[in-house]
Formats: structure tokens, sequence, C-alpha cells
């Protein structure tokens, strides 16, 4: 599976511009500014539906623009198969719906598009996994997730639906200043129950992804210290329905949902040297921190090509510039070993990156912007 064509129409700084991909390394280099970031994320926009860093749709519309297009074709062939090639089509008006077409025919829901076309992005502000808040870790494995499984993604849509009108409703009983047990009790009900589906999906996943994130680490660090990734949620607790009904009263007050999976979090530790775990984010030099993000990253790949049985688009933003010599040769023995399927690579420095590929036997293709 291969990206290749995509236009864009008043998308984030592009007015009208068209590329035609190869099915291998494509490089995208230029000054900064010059908008690199975001044709990277045009790719990730039409594999997901949405922004890797805009969480809204509106802002991604050229300025003074009235609507965005973003057109590309993907190739659905599987090895040694013939081309199967499909036209994906975003557009988004301002003040309507955003509009996903496959082929020119909507999809009926946008959820059904989602590990369709498994894209994984390295970016450089992926340290903030580490250096911020629960919020950013659960958003990155339930994106995961959401590629690999469609009943978790339907699962975790509806939680949310049902999260947010138990939330207006405990607003309601705050400002009435009573409550409707009775009435809590129909959120209630499918919010534990969805709640529990998605903590079992959640541990299970963890615990598979594991031996490939610590292999991953592993070579990219050397094999210097062991790290591991714990997943924390209050709903594993056999008594947390119990608990959840019991603090009604405190949500009430509070105008919101202070227990369910919504407040789980993962905690990343690292070897602190004497066989002791301490958190990363606290105890681990920068370069362990990027280490461990990027095998986080890596091991994402294999768990959607597991899953999938193709290899995922990986996207590389900027990462020569973030990355030290060692863990770069490392990236790039894995692409000349074929671990891969197509590859974006943007950078601000060209010849930099004509002599790190230089050596790479695949096919390598650069791609001019900002000129």
């Amino acid at each position: 599976m291969y990206l290749e064509k995509l236009s864009l129409t008043n998308f984030k700084n592009y007015e009208d511009i068209r590329y035609g991909f190869g099915q291998q390394v494509n490089v995208i280099v230029g000054p900064n500014g010059s908008g690199k970031t975001n044709l990277l994320d045009a790719i990730y926009f039409l594999a997901l539906s949405k922004s890797a860093f805009q969480s809204q749709d509106a802002l991604n519309i050229l300025h003074d623009a009235d609507y965005f297009i973003i057109d590309g074709v993907f190739d659905e062939q599987s090895q040694n198969s013939h081309p199967n090639r499909v036209q994906i089509t975003i557009s988004l008006q301002r003040g309507q719906r955003k509009v996903l077409m496959a082929d020119k025919k909507p999809y009926e829901r946008i959820s059904e598009h989602i590990g369709r076309f498994p894209v994984v992005l390295i970016a450089p502000n992926d340290t903030d996994l580490v250096r911020e808040h629960s919020e950013d870790r659960r958003h990155f494995f339930d994106g995961v997730l959401s590629q690999l499984d469609t009943n978790y993604l339907s699962d975790y849509l509806m939680y949310q639906q049902v999260l947010k009108q138990r939330n207006s409703l405990l607003k309601l009983f705050a400002e009435r200043n009573q409550v409707d047990n009775d009435m809590l009790d129909t959120y209630d009900v499918p919010l534990l129950e969805l709640g529990q589906k998605i903590h079992d999906r959640r541990k299970q996943f963890i615990d598979e992804f594991l031996p490939g994130f610590r292999a991953h680490y592993a070579y990219l660090s050397d094999s210097r210290e062991e790290v591991n990734i714990l997943y924390e949620s209050e709903v594993g607790n056999p008594n947390f329905a119990d608990e959840f009904r019991h603090f009604r009263r405190r949500d009430t007050v509070l105008q919101r949902t202070t227990m369910g999976i919504h407040k789980d979090d993962y905690s990343f530790l690292i070897d602190n040297g004497s066989g002791q775990s301490v958190p990363l984010k606290k105890f681990g030099s920068q370069g362990q921190q990027k280490t461990f993000v990027i095998a986080l990253k890596l091991a994402q790949f294999d768990s959607l090509e597991s899953e999938k049985r193709i290899k995922p688009i990986l996207l590389l933003d900027d990462i020569f510039d973030k990355l030290d010599d060692r863990r770069i040769s490392k990236l790039i023995q894995q692409m000349d070993e074929g671990a891969f399927g197509q590859i974006f690579i943007t950078d601000a420095r060209p010849e930099r990156t004509r002599e790190l590929l230089n050596a790479v036997q695949t096919d390598v293709r650069f791609f001019e912007i900002g000129k």
C-alpha cells in the first residue's frame, strides 16, 4: 500500500499543488516555514481524516479561503498483486461538516475509513508524550488502537458520546441543586459497560505491545538500559462500579465525571542502572526520551503491519535535525533492510539528507518546495 498522488487546495499554506510520489523513500526539502510539515500533515489527514497537529478542522483552511480539499490516490495492492487504486477526497467548507469520500462516494461513517490506510508519524514534538499530561499518552494509544481495531474505535466513540451527555446532565443537576438518580442510571450503565470493555482492550494491547517496543528500544540504544510501560486505570478495581456510583454527589458538585477510563494513564519507566524502574520524565536524559518515543512509534508500525498485513506509510518529520548520528544510522539501516514501506522525510538541509541516504539501495526521490 502506498500513496501515489496527492493534490491540495487551500490546505494550510498550499493554495493549489499536486504531487506524484514514489513507492519507497520520498524526501521533502525546503527552508523552514515553507510547508514541509504541512505536506506530511495532509498525508496524515488523508489517512486518518484529521490533522496530527490541529484539533479543529477549520484551522487547516488557508487564510482568507472558504474551504479546503485534500485529494489523493492510494494503491492498495498487496505484494505481487495487481494495482488497486482508490481515490480518497476530504473537503471542508467553513461552517459545514467535513465530507470524506472514497472513489467519490461518501462514507456512511467516517470511522469506517480509520485503519484502511495505516500511517505512523514521528515528529519533533513526540517527546511531549513523556513530558506532558496523561491526555497526550491516552491520545497516542487510543490512536494506535483505533487504527488496529474497529470495535475499539466504535466503543471509544460511544463512550465519549455518553460521557459528554452525562456531564451535561451533571451541570443541569448542579444548576437545579437536585439529583435524579434514576436518570443518571441511564447513562451510568452504558458508561460502565463501555469503560470496562475499553479498559480490558487497553490492558491486552499493552501486554502485546511491550515485547516489540522493548526490542526496538534495545536496538536503538544498543541495549544500554531496560524500559517499561505500565497501564494505570482505576477501572481495574473490582469495586469500581460501586465507587463510581458512590461519588455521584462529588460529580454533581464538580459538574463532570471524575472517574473512568478517561482518567487512565500510562507510566513510562526506565532502569536507573541499579535494576530499579524510575519515571522516564524525571530521570531520563533527552536522548533516552527521544529513543523511547521512536521505539513507541516503531512498535506502533509493527502492530499495524501485523494486524493489517500491509506496511503503514511512515512519516518522518525533521528527525535528522533532532537525533544523534548513532540513532540516525540505526533508522537508515532499517530502511535499507526493507523494514518499512513508503516513507516520507522532511529536512531543511537537502545536502545532509542526500549524504545520509546516499548508500541506501532503495529508490529515493526528492521534492523541493518553497522556492
